[in-house]
């Protein structure tokens, strides 16, 4: 389906009060279509229909004209510039950023991929992206705890229990 036929979509959409199909079509526009700060701007203005300060901010935060309330709430639910630099779902280098506004937009994201943060990098490689890892993924699991050695005993028993009722039907099935 092409770009504008499903802008047509969700015109209609929007027209007859289907807000979230609208939402999540050009939710999908703009994963396929990056770099269209115009998609992004329209998703910004979806997320106004539904009081989403943080979203409409997160959609509109590399456009010149955005609004300040709405950058602030986006910056505070995406707090760290790691998180915020994987919210803005831009893939690939600064220099595909429109002129102007959209290339400071991503630099000042505060996560620019490169050595020391500030400078131009890409987006897309996850090497990248190694500020907040233990944020999101917790500790590393460097050795055995109390809780995970009785969890794993646990699923040995329970594993132990349905093997030994499987076998016996079986049997029972047989004599």
């Amino acid at each position: 389906m092409s770009q504008q036929n499903t802008l047509s979509r969700v015109d209609a959409d929007l027209a007859a009060g289907r807000v979230p199909l609208a939402r999540q079509r050009l939710r999908g526009l703009v994963s396929s279509f990056p770099h269209d700060l115009t998609l992004r701007r329209r998703l910004a203005g979806v997320y106004r229909l539904y009081g989403d300060a943080a979203e409409a901010g997160r959609w509109m935060y590399l456009e010149e004209d955005r609004c300040p309330e709405e950058t602030a709430a986006f910056e505070e639910r995406y707090g760290s510039p790691a998180r915020r630099m994987r919210a803005l779902a831009w893939r690939g280098p600064e220099a595909r950023a429109p002129p102007g506004w959209a290339e400071v937009g991503l630099a000042a994201g505060g996560a620019a991929p490169a050595a020391g943060g500030g400078g131009a990098g890409d987006w897309g490689d996850p090497a990248n992206e190694t500020e907040d890892a233990d944020e999101e993924h917790g500790p590393d699991g460097d050795g055995w705890t109390v809780g995970g050695v009785l969890a794993g005993l646990g699923c040995l028993a329970g594993t132990v229990a349905f093997v030994a009722v499987w076998v016996t039907g079986v049997l029972a099935l047989f004599s």
